[in-house]
Parts: structure tokens; sequence; C-alpha cells
């Protein structure tokens, strides 16, 4: 891949936190998988978002499982504990991780919830295999298709917000390098995308820190550049135009739509309209005083719109 680990990085135990939950290794789409899970019930799976791991769901699994749901979090393709091969960072191979996943674990349908990335392949596993979700909630991601115009207009305020993706991430070895240092890049990326509510809080200090350790784990830092990589220059190619044109696929599945004020990284003006994609139900809110990350920003009040949506839609 390029490149090795750095002196003193940490491996794949810096992720596997003690707590209620069972971790293990689950077998998807030729890859194994590490989830974190507890309780039972109606499946919940959580899909991360950069730069994060399963640990952005901790608050959530418990409190999904205490409403009578069996939470599962997971590490995506290249992340945490997850295998890290060389290839298969493009958004319909991480989607179909995904959607296997939901088998491997024995159940026929869940509802997915996913963050940032995380939200793009939740969008993209409704649209191509739907018949895994049972239903969705979306934070701090817009539609693909959404996304991709906002990133097009050369002078938009989308194109500038994703500069890190458009500019940083397709230098080669750049992003490597900055997300394996020393967790400072992740940090700066907390602080631009983050609201006013949990910025600077000692739990945002200590769970940013654990973001930038979980990076430094060899080679998760090539991994999250190939997702990057991967979404903009397809764009031009074969493979980019037969994703988008999946995706035109309309969304049966209900949809809960949560979004931050505060968010740097996705605009609120971008992920507003997603659900023109939606033929079930959509239900947008906007999150005052919260940013990028509303699961991690404002955790009761996420959990319990994830449950009121949960047991509306458990069969």
């Amino acid at each position: 891949m390029g490149f090795g680990p750095l002196p003193g990085a940490p491996d794949s135990s810096a992720v596997l936190v003690d707590g209620p939950w069972t971790h293990r290794m689950v077998r998807a789409n030729g890859i194994a998988l590490h989830v974190a899970e507890v309780g039972a019930g109606p499946l919940v799976l959580m899909l991360h978002g950069f730069p994060q791991f399963w640990w952005a769901w901790h608050r959530q699994l418990t409190d999904l499982a205490d409403a009578g749901f069996r939470a599962v979090a997971v590490d995506l393709r290249g992340y945490g504990a997850s295998d890290k091969p060389p290839r298969g960072y493009d958004a319909p191979t991480l989607a179909a991780d995904m959607a296997q996943l939901v088998n491997s674990l024995g159940e026929s349908n869940a509802m997915v919830v996913g963050s940032d990335i995380g939200g793009l392949l939740a969008w993209t596993m409704a649209a191509n295999h739907p018949r895994v979700v049972r239903s969705l909630a979306i934070l701090g991601a817009a539609h693909p298709l959404r996304l991709r115009t906002a990133i097009g207009l050369r002078d938009g305020a989308q194109r500038r917000a994703s500069a890190y993706a458009l500019r940083t991430f397709q230098v080669p070895r750049r992003p490597e390098g900055l997300l394996a240092r020393d967790g400072q890049y992740v940090h700066e990326l907390f602080d631009r995308w983050t609201g006013p509510r949990w910025r600077g809080t000692p739990g945002y200090v200590a769970d940013v820190g654990r973001y930038g350790e979980a990076m430094r784990i060899h080679p998760v830092a090539y991994c999250a550049s190939e997702y990057f990589r991967w979404l903009v220059r397809s764009q031009i190619r074969r493979d980019g135009r037969r994703f988008a044109h999946s995706l035109r696929t309309p969304i049966t599945a209900p949809v809960l739509h949560l979004h931050g004020d505060f968010d740097g990284c996705v605009l609120p003006s971008t992920a507003q309209g997603s659900g023109q994609y939606v033929t079930g139900d959509y239900q947008w809110r906007v999150l005052d005083g919260v940013g990028h990350f509303p699961h991690n920003e404002v955790p009761e009040l996420v959990s319990g719109e994830l449950i009121r949506w949960a047991k509306l839609y458990q069969s």
C-alpha cells in the first residue's frame, strides 16, 4: 500500500473498547468485518463516517438495546478492526459489504443508520439492496446525487466545504501522512465541522483523541483516503456513471433525515431536498447548534429519534 506503519502506531486492538457490548468478527462479501453488538430484537445496523469508527455509536448502542432492539455498530471496510484489503473502496462494493452483513448477522433486513460516508452507503443500500433495508436514518449526509450536484457547482459553497476531499485527498500520500502522523489533522477536521454544543467539552476532547488514535492504525489512513479518491475520480469514469444511474432508483424505505445547522462538511442546503429521491415516508429535521456529528453532539436527542423511528417500522 506504499507505506508502512509509523513508529508507535497502535494496532487494531486499540478499538476493542470494553463495554456492555460484544465484539466479534463477521464474514461478509469476502472479508471479515468487526462489529460491536448488544441487545435483542429487530436489528438496527449503524454505519460510521469519516474520520470515525464503530465507537461513534457507543451511546446509541446501549440506548437502542435498552429500548428492545438488537443494536450493531460496524467498522467499515478498512477501518478499526475490520479487514483492510488493498481494494474495494468504491461505493457499490462498500454497500454490498453492508447488505451482506445484514444476512451474515442472521437477519433478513435492518433499520440502517448512517452518518457521513456511512450515510452515503445507507442511501446506496436502500437504492441497490432494498430488500435488506427496513428503514433508514441519515445523519450529516445528503443523498449522493444531491452531493454530486452541489460539488459540481464551481463557485458553490459545498464545493468549498468539500475542498479537503477534492484536493487534499487526491494528492498521492499526502492524506495518509496527515492522518497517520499524530491525530492533529483529525482534531482540525472536528473543530471545523462540529457545532458549539459539543466542541471543547471534556467528552469532545476524549472522543476526538480516540478517533485520531484509530486513524493511526496501519493502514487505515490509506483505506480512508481510497474512499475519497474513488468518490472524486469515478465521476468521470464509467463505473461512476453506473453508480449515479443506480441511485436514480426511488427509495421506498421510510427515511428519517437529521442534519445539524452548523454542519460545515455537508451543508444543510445540500442535504435539504434529498427527499426528492424518496417515495416512502420521509421526515427531515434540522438540529439547532449541531454540526456534522449529531449522534455525538446531542446523543440523547438522536437516540430518542432513532428509537422513535425504529418503533414505527419494526417489521
